[in-house]
């Protein structure tokens, strides 16, 4: 090899050991830590619409440091103990909410007709969701005047200052037993005095709860959680236990609902009869005949029982849900984009623009052939196991 050679061969030798003293070293115990958040995070809160696990590890010299918030101490406590089995020393930074600057103010109510509950503490956030008047939630922590809530239905969201009114847990107690009254029309008002047509108080949507006063005349009066008093028709009302005590969720009733909202407008986010999405509107349709049902259409197909995967809708029986939506492929995961739910007559009511009924029958003027070619399935919710739902008949929600 002359010396041109040899000084060529030399700086090969020489790039390669640069190269490779450049390639980035792997730190086992980071890849120990990530692959224990990820683990937590499937066991725990696979789904974060309903479960909140916010935490990341930060390394700050030799130290690794966790950082983040989560309203699931069990996984919190879980995870730091495979980190101590696993050898690897860290600095707990993890905030458990409820926060500790809510001195146990974790109890609110919605105190307006319809709150709308967004993704983020800002107006400008994209609606995720609505609770209607009465509904109690829990308090997680607050942000400039933004409350960081949690629904009967577990679903995670924000809501400002005006929506809600935050209590203790020992006045949240008392409320709930108090008398209450449900509104049953689909839209209308609460007022000032015993009789109609006087200053309104409120307008009201179906499914507002309200603590019980008294009555007079035709009305009920009522107590808002913020301390408003009103009036309400008790033609357009009913006392909650009288409600309760009544339900009998059938295939007839929830057609019957269902009807009620026809040509209410299609509302991203919606969940009340002044403007409903398509899970909206089925989640409503159940809520107003007792059962609450999860909030969003890829949640509520993993609940009920499979009655249908290939259009064979003489299996379907009003009140049954219809999915929509892009199948699973070998690379891509099931994508469910709509609902609705069967009428019977080969016909289904669905929110999309608005409330209305399409049909599967080709000969039908109001065919839905776009519908019927992404069909995925249907599931029945009625005289099935209510596993992932909640029945107020006998779950305490609004009422001791």
């Amino acid at each position: 090899m002359n010396r041109c050679q040899k000084g060529i061969f030399f700086l090969m030798i020489s790039g390669v050991l640069l190269f490779l003293s450049c390639e980035p070293k792997v730190d086992q115990g980071e890849l120990v830590i990530n692959t224990l958040l990820e683990d937590i995070k499937q066991e725990f809160a696979p789904d974060k619409r309903v479960a909140l696990f916010n935490v990341e590890f930060v390394k700050s010299g030799n130290e690794n440091i966790l950082k983040g918030e989560s309203d699931l101490p069990e996984a919190v406590d879980t995870f730091k103990e495979k980190l101590v089995e696993n050898k690897i020393d860290f600095i707990d930074s993890i905030q458990l909410l409820p926060a500790s600057n809510l001195e146990g103010s974790t109890q609110g109510l919605i105190t307006i007709s319809v709150a709308n509950l967004r993704g983020k503490p800002a107006h400008s956030s994209e609606l995720v969701t609505q609770a209607t008047l009465g509904t109690p939630v829990k308090i997680l922590k607050e942000e400039d005047d933004w409350y960081l809530i949690q629904t009967p239905d577990k679903y995670l969201s924000w809501v400002d200052r005006g929506g809600i009114e935050v209590l203790s847990s020992e006045k949240y107690t008392t409320w709930k037993s108090t008398p209450k009254v449900i509104y049953t029309n689909t839209i209308g008002h609460s007022y000032s005095e015993p009789v109609k047509n006087t200053q309104v108080v409120s307008d009201m949507v179906a499914g507002g709860v309200l603590e019980r006063i008294g009555e007079e005349g035709e009305f009920y009066f009522v107590a808002y959680p913020d301390g408003r008093k009103a009036y309400i028709l008790k033609s357009e009302a009913m006392d909650y236990d009288t409600w309760l005590a009544a339900l009998d969720p059938n295939q007839e009733s929830l057609v019957e609902t269902s009807k009620t909202l026809m040509g209410v407008p299609y509302l991203w986010g919606g969940t009340s009869t002044k403007g409903v999405d398509c899970s909206g509107f089925t989640k409503t349709i159940y809520f107003l005949n007792g059962i609450v049902i999860p909030r969003d259409a890829s949640q509520q197909i993993h609940t009920g029982k499979q009655v249908d995967t290939e259009k064979d809708f003489e299996k379907l029986v009003p009140g049954d849900l219809l999915f929509f939506g892009k199948p699973a492929t070998a690379t891509t995961k099931e994508r469910v984009i709509h609902v609705g739910m069967w009428i019977g007559n080969n016909e289904f009511i669905h929110s999309a623009g608005r409330v209305h009924i399409s049909s599967m029958d080709k000969n039908a003027p109001n065919y839905d052939e776009y519908n019927l070619n992404r069909y995925l399935r249907s599931n029945r919710y009625l005289d099935e196991s209510k596993d992932g739902l909640i029945e107020l008949a006998k779950t305490p929600v609004f009422k001791d």
